[in-house]
């Protein structure tokens, strides 16, 4: 239970090491560089805006360039492949990489250009197919389909309403146009026709054809959108044969990139090392440099600040200056706990990091997280499955990052939780045992419980879940206290601590003895007159204490006792969180009750060979789903029990999280291991 201590560091070296310098502290990853400081009259801020960006846009490069590897050559992965952790390299690799960086940019710059010739190829089949398309109703047309004239004629071609029949336009150009129609007539042909469109020829005299086109027009004509100087059945040909040739190349651009599929170690490896020279080109235009000199200063773990000083002073002509924290200045915070509470250490960052002056609650939090987790989920057969399917991940893939570790360490700790209570509650799969030996071998067998059935005694599980929670809730009022004894507040020790406890613990010798209790927990208990006397006197002291002294802070009486009543009145938010540890007993009953119908439902299958497959994958998805229902619920309402009753009395938070300047790498991690 402790944030590891921190120290300042300061750097100062000469220019002409400050690429080893930087390269070597990013590589040991444990120094927080403090970017505010500001410039004076020796030491400036270096612009290296341009080198950041050249490299940032290099690593986009290659990560588009993956990116189109995957769509294209995707490579063969297990479900499981995200645990597998980054692919580790040899520094052989590493080394060539760097040195053939430039080219392997190039590379990915080409792999980007295929995709995107291979994107415009498709973008114009389909435009050459919608041309293709156009073209079907035209096909019995055997002149080109452009407007056509002759020394005396002109040739229309266009599309009219489809509900028109040739009867109809001639009535139309007829109406409109009757002097051309009486004079000499006009040709009209027809090509196709659909539901909702005809397709039409119209030779008049080249004089007309104003006239009759305006008079088609207000029936709805339209000329083709295409105009072709073949006939349609030619120009269906020539583009049939663009969509064969682009095809074609489509396919040279797809084989082209699945071949440069084995480029994808290195490319990989080329993002990778431009994204962390990126991240040092960010930090060196933080920092200050004088003409021959440069400075870099921030945050260092104390435990590490010996071995970086040594490092550095043995190999280069520099100073290191290293100071404590000051008291109450906000560093930024590591957790540092027992190998099993480390599990836990994401439910606390979740909520917030302690700043400065608080605990690290992470200790305590995680005896009492895997605690009432395993109670909410409670089934033997449950927790044995979770711990082993998180013991097997853990044990095959020990490389896979630390958060996604220490998550399945946490469910593993759960998972035995659960399996230790579901055998204090004889649950297993809910009551499979009962029901497949009265099945299937006609006389129940019932393994018994090691202390009580939920089920059949759902009052007391209620009773002893009240009890864990005010444990709970009182651990993190005591806590509350130590700080502040060890902040030497014992005035806020005894007027915000000791007087809650007091009062607390009156009410509850008042509550054990009356009817309320006996009918919740369903036994009497009686206590000696002095007893109860006692817990009266201590119930009322306690809350005449807190009206007295929880405003004593302000000098106006009236202000001051009216600040002690209200604060008094928080007595109902106690209750209220006692109340929440309830839902120990809801979670653990519905884990039970949804297992018992899934297991009566496979029950209720006639006894043959149907009936027991039948009864077999009822089993298995019912307690699949049962088991992920379940589990989710208990994630979910173990945290609201630490986040807002226990944290709520002693802790807020608000801590900033440590951020190292250290290889950020996406994709590879290289075999070396460097020891200060």
């Amino acid at each position: 239970m402790a944030v590891l201590k921190m120290q300042k560091i300061s750097i100062c070296a000469l220019k002409k090491d400050r690429k080893a310098i930087l390269e070597q502290l990013q590589h040991l990853g444990v120094l927080e560089v403090d970017r505010d400081k500001e410039e004076d009259a020796f030491f400036q801020k270096m612009d290296t805006t341009g080198q950041r960006m050249k490299f940032e846009k290099a690593a986009t490069a290659a990560d588009q360039a993956l990116g189109i590897l995957d769509a294209y050559a995707p490579e063969k992965k297990s479900l499981l492949s995200s645990m597998e952790g980054k692919e580790l390299i040899d520094r052989e690799l590493e080394e060539k990489v760097q040195i053939s960086g430039p080219e392997l940019i190039k590379t990915a710059r080409g792999i980007y250009d295929l995709d995107r010739e291979y994107a415009e190829l498709r973008a114009g089949i389909a435009k050459i197919e919608n041309q293709i398309e156009s073209l079907m109703p035209w096909m019995a047309l055997d002149v080109p389909l452009q407007e056509g004239k002759t020394k005396r004629t002109a040739l229309i071609l266009g599309t009219m309403p489809g509900e028109l029949t040739l009867e109809n336009i001639y009535s139309i150009l007829l109406e409109k146009t009757p002097e051309v129609m009486e004079k000499t007539g006009v040709d009209v042909h027809l090509v196709s026709a659909e539901s909702n469109m005809i397709c039409i020829a119209v030779i008049c005299l080249k004089e007309q054809l104003q006239t009759v086109e305006e008079a088609l027009r207000s029936a709805g004509f339209a000329r083709p959108s295409q105009n072709w100087s073949k006939t349609p059945k030619e120009q269906k040909e020539v583009l049939e044969t663009e969509i064969a040739a682009s095809r074609e190349r489509m396919m040279q651009c797809e084989a082209e990139l699945k071949s440069l599929a084995s480029k994808r170690k290195e490319l990989q490896a080329v993002a990778d090392y431009y994204r962390v020279r990126a991240d040092k080109y960010a930090v060196l235009g933080d920092l200050l440099q004088s003409k021959r000199t440069f400075v870099i200063s921030g945050y260092i773990p104390a435990c590490e600040s010996g071995p970086v000083e040594k490092s550095l002073t043995e190999k280069y002509n520099c100073m290191v200056d290293i100071e404590d924290i000051e008291e109450g200045e906000e560093a930024p915070v590591i957790l540092k706990n027992n190998p099993f509470s480390t599990n836990m250490e994401g439910i606390v960052e979740s909520y917030g990091l302690p700043h400065a002056g608080e605990i690290d609650p992470t200790t305590i939090m995680s005896f009492f997280y895997v605690f009432f987790f395993g109670m909410m989920l409670s089934d033997a057969a449950y927790g044995a499955v979770v711990a082993i399917v998180c013991a097997i991940l853990v044990k095959k893939y020990p490389r896979m990052s630390q958060s996604m570790a220490k998550s399945l360490k946490l469910f593993f700790y759960c998972g035995v939780s659960t399996l230790v209570w579901g055998v204090l509650f004889g649950g297993y799969f809910g009551n499979i045992v009962d029901i497949v030996s009265e099945k299937f071998f006609g006389h129940t067998v019932t393994v018994p419980a090691l202390w009580f059935v939920p089920l059949n005694d759902p009052m007391k599980l209620l009773v002893y879940s009240l009890l864990f929670g005010t444990i709970h809730l009182f651990v993190g009022l005591g806590i509350k206290g130590y700080l502040c004894l060890k902040d030497g507040k014992v005035v806020d020790f005894i007027c915000d601590v000791v007087l809650w406890f007091v009062m607390l613990i009156g009410l509850i010798l008042m509550l054990l003895p009356s009817d309320i209790f006996a009918s919740i927990a369903q036994t009497t208990i009686v206590f000696p007159a002095a007893l109860n006397t006692a817990a009266k006197v201590m119930a009322a002291g306690g809350a005449i204490g807190i009206v007295l002294m929880s405003g004593r802070a302000n000098k106006n009486p009236a202000l001051r006792l009216a600040l002690g009543a209200y604060d008094l009145y928080n007595v109902t938010g106690w209750l209220s969180d006692a109340l929440s540890y309830s839902r120990l007993l809801a979670l653990g009953l519905a884990t039970g009750v949804i297992a018992s119908v899934i297991n009566q439902m496979g029950a209720m299958l006639p006894n043959n060979v149907i009936g027991v497959i039948l009864f077999i994958v009822i089993f298995i998805v019912g307690h699949v789903l049962n088991l992920a229902i379940n589990l989710l619920g208990a994630y979910v309402h173990t945290n609201r029990l630490q986040f807002v009753e226990f944290f709520g009395k002693f802790y807020e938070g608000g801590g900033k999280a440590f951020e190292p300047f250290k290889e950020n790498t996406k994709y590879v991690d290289v075999k070396e291991e460097t020891t200060l």
